[in-house]
């Protein structure tokens, strides 16, 4: 898998190797080669999020991961599963990008009594479940994508996050 890691706060020790487990998974799951998938992380802090929140998606706030799809791969229907990608002409499939915060991270690890590790793991998995077309807005979506995560994460040997 092509991982371009950037980062942008030093406490961010060991997101390389959480990303690629991660995002391997994620795409092991939908049945996607990781050789041929680019996906963009960036580690950074709640200032810079809370910017890159407002910037896109006219919250003022920070939060703990975003994403950017580099194609809408949502369904039409509600609950069904989103489109599968297709490599471009140089048979890579660009995924998007992905921001994820220490300082939110840290602490809703901490508040769930989490590792920061497995806390960061789903947060990973669920962005870029987003760059793969699964969201949360409508209740069906919400729930294949929950049931998707969880499934992805057991794999992990993560925990079920939304029971415990």
């Amino acid at each position: 898998m092509n991982l371009e890691l950037t980062i942008e706060d030093e406490r961010w020790h060991g997101l390389e190797s959480l990303s690629l487990q991660a995002v391997s998974a994620v795409l092991l799951y939908c049945e996607l080669d990781p050789d041929i998938c680019e996906v963009s992380v960036l580690g950074c802090d709640d200032a810079r999020i809370a910017e890159l929140n407002a910037e896109f998606r006219e919250k003022q706030t920070a939060t703990n991961v975003l994403s950017w799809p580099a194609e809408d791969l949502a369904a039409d229907v509600p609950g069904h599963k989103p489109l599968h990608p297709q490599p471009d002409f140089t048979g890579e499939i660009a995924l998007g990008d992905i921001a994820i915060s220490y300082d939110t991270c840290s602490r809703e690890a901490v508040e769930a009594g989490k590792s920061m590790d497995d806390h960061v793991t789903h947060l990973i998995v669920h962005g870029t479940l987003h760059l793969l077309g699964y969201d949360h807005i409508r209740d069906p979506d919400a729930t294949l994508m929950e049931e998707v995560e969880v499934k992805i994460l057991g794999k992990m040997g993560v925990d079920d996050p939304y029971n415990g």
